[in-house]
């Protein structure tokens, strides 16, 4: 259950990038629920595909794309607008991550990391802002608490997410004026294929849990709602907010739960 029948995006078309998998594929699934046309990109065109399996064509199309490539980033957001007639909803969401210390983290995992997180945003922002201003739309980025505080272990992937939480808040000032609204989401631990290989068992999880108010990590059915609030109608006057969506994970100092 994706909570989407709250809201009512009928008529409306999105975008999601990385919208064939984990978080994205989530936000996928709730904004079709909710009766939007929703255009999705990445790089597998096959998991595309699946996972707008059964949907009519006038109702969704997978777009492969490589974010990182302003170009295709470009033809990307045009082609959605020559398919569909409008953009009203950017959700931002494709993401790399490299863990490791900065002196044992290669150049070209961070310049791949970098190229992902931060400028992918940077193309997608250029080239969508125009249409959103049109339509009187809205950006929902997916960050990270990781964007907020710091993570041993992962300073390169925290000060990727830093700057895209950033670099929405900026935004917000920007383009409110032009009525187009700019908000992030930032969860903690989520279960997805880029933790695929993460132990799961109790004694592996128990560092996680130990931090988590709800007690469990997150899975990308718990984002999505939060996602389509942020761009629907009910949040009109919510603009350059980062809403954590973590389980209660920031709401800690940080200190063991002993």
């Amino acid at each position: 259950m994706s909570g989407s029948a709250t809201f009512d995006f009928t008529g409306s078309v999105v975008l999601v990038t990385g919208g064939g998998t984990g978080i994205g594929l989530a936000i996928t699934r709730a904004f079709l629920d909710a009766g939007a046309t929703v255009a999705i990109t990445g790089r597998r065109r096959d998991r595309l595909e699946s996972a707008l399996e059964g949907v009519p064509a006038e109702r969704g199309a997978a777009l492969p794309a490589d974010v990182s490539d302003p170009a295709q980033v470009r033809r990307l957001v045009a082609d959605v607008v020559d398919r569909f007639g409008r953009l009203d909803v950017v959700v931002s969401n494709a993401a790399g991550y490299e863990s490791g210390e900065v002196t044992d983290l290669a150049d070209e995992a961070w310049e791949q990391m970098r190229a992902t997180n931060v400028d992918a945003f940077f193309h997608l922002a250029k080239a969508a802002l125009p249409r959103l201003a049109e339509s009187g739309g809205n950006l929902v980025a997916v960050s990270s608490v990781s964007g907020l505080r710091g993570d041993w272990g992962q300073a390169g992937y925290n000060a990727t997410k830093a700057a895209l939480t950033n670099f929405v808040r900026s935004l917000a000032l920007d383009w409110g004026p032009r009525g187009v609204r700019l908000n992030a989401v930032a969860p903690a631990f989520t279960f997805t294929e880029l933790n695929a290989d993460a132990p799961r068992d109790d004694e592996s999880l128990a560092p996680f849990r130990n931090r988590i108010a709800l007690g469990r990590p997150g899975e990308p059915e718990d984002i999505a709602p939060s996602v389509l609030f942020l761009a629907s109608e009910g949040a009109r006057y919510v603009t350059g907010a980062v809403l954590a969506v973590d389980g209660g994970t920031s709401a800690s100092t940080g200190q063991a739960h002993v």
